[in-house]
């Protein structure tokens, strides 16, 4: 008994031919390095917000109920992690009872290129207890 035979492949000239081109690969480049440049640039505001969160809920955890202490405590850390964007004489502190509601929020105007910047617009509020 023979074997079957087997099918040869078609010529590359028929198949049809996969990939990427040139002008598609410049495109997806450019798209790619857009993209890197605004995460790069919005990196630095989005750590900063982060230390200001984590800034509220370490006062938050500390019990601190007047307004004066917690723009105060704010002060302190906002040195150390570096915050720039806001300070303690910038949070709204509303009492209710023993408790207060700390707050804050405030806007980022990130430049792009020429004419174009981008607006981050920041706001967190903690309890205290």
């Amino acid at each position: 008994m023979m074997a079957p035979i087997a099918s040869r492949p078609e010529p590359t000239s028929l198949r049809r031919q996969r990939g990427l081109s040139l002008f598609g690969l410049l495109f997806f480049g450019v798209i790619a390095l857009g993209i890197v440049v605004i995460v790069m640039r919005v990196a630095p505001s989005a750590m900063e917000y982060l230390a200001a969160k984590r800034a509220l809920d370490k006062i938050a955890a500390s019990n601190e109920t007047s307004p004066m202490e917690i723009q105060k405590a704010f002060d302190r850390i906002a040195a150390v992690e570096d915050i720039a964007s806001i300070a303690g004489k910038d949070l709204k502190i509303v009492k209710n009872g023993n408790a207060a509601t700390i707050s804050f929020a405030y806007e980022k105007k990130i430049p792009l290129f020429a004419n174009a910047s981008l607006l981050l617009e920041y706001e967190s509020s903690v309890q205290t207890k």
